[in-house]
């Protein structure tokens, strides 16, 4: 074979090498991105009876008896049931969670079900979140165009104190792994701050920092304190998890 022959054959060697290791990094990567994409809506939506009784097993029956239920809808979130004592229940879906990092893989999972029940300082300050994310996921933007959108969205809504929820559903769905579910806690929405001040995460602390949105873009936290029952009074074991 001539020097030219040589160099071809190098070539093609090569150029079949690079195309091997970049699927290989193409597989390994859409592993680890098990979602990347938005599935067809339809994956997303549920049965209105079974959301509307999913919504409801947020919280103990004596609050979310008596609150508005939301329920998903091809166009956003709708009002399923209208209550009286200021609570909203809703099913969250898995573009309430981080954007980036471990804990977004399931930003796109069809399959993610979050029951929960704003109290209402949550309802008048945190609720609408969730409202504008889903109209603009709905919309078909980007996560990009999402938190651009979120950023303007968010000065015209002062975080109420007192606001938390309610997260003592069994019917969890929040990962593809194990059981499931998480446990059973109730959430407390803040200013941004120092988790220290709350002992968040330090040895045999019940207190957690949740990932959800802690300033990206949303200019809060999300503390969460395991109650050890869910919603309907039985045990939540740790054995479970």
């Amino acid at each position: 074979m001539n020097q030219m022959g040589q160099k071809i054959v190098a070539m093609i060697a090569l150029g079949t090498l690079a195309l091997v290791i970049g699927l290989g990094e193409l597989r390994q990567a859409q592993a680890k991105t098990p979602y990347p994409s938005m599935a067809p809506l339809d994956q997303y939506l549920m049965d209105r009876n079974a959301e509307i009784a999913m919504a409801r097993s947020a919280a103990p029956g004596a609050i979310s008896r008596d609150a508005d239920v939301l329920v998903l809808g091809r166009h956003g979130y709708e009002t399923a049931v209208k209550g009286k004592n200021g609570f909203v229940c809703v099913v969250e879906r898995g573009w309430m969670g981080p954007f980036d990092g471990e804990f977004a893989l399931n930003f796109w999972n069809p399959k993610l079900r979050g029951p929960l029940c704003f109290n209402p300082p949550a309802v008048r300050s945190i609720l609408p979140m969730t409202y504008k994310r889903t109209e603009m996921v709905l919309a078909g933007q980007s996560k990009a165009q999402i938190i651009e959108g979120i950023k303007t969205f968010i000065k015209k809504l002062p975080l109420e104190p007192g606001a938390m929820s309610y997260m003592m559903s069994k019917e969890q769905y929040l990962t593809d792994d194990g059981q499931h579910h998480w446990v059973a806690h109730v959430m407390i929405y803040t200013p941004l701050m120092d988790s220290a001040v709350w002992g968040a995460d330090l040895p045999h602390s019940p207190v957690m920092l949740n990932p959800q949105f802690h300033g990206y873009p949303e200019p809060i936290d999300v503390f969460m304190v395991p109650v050890g029952r869910w919603s309907d009074g039985t045990p939540d074991l740790p054995a479970e998890h």
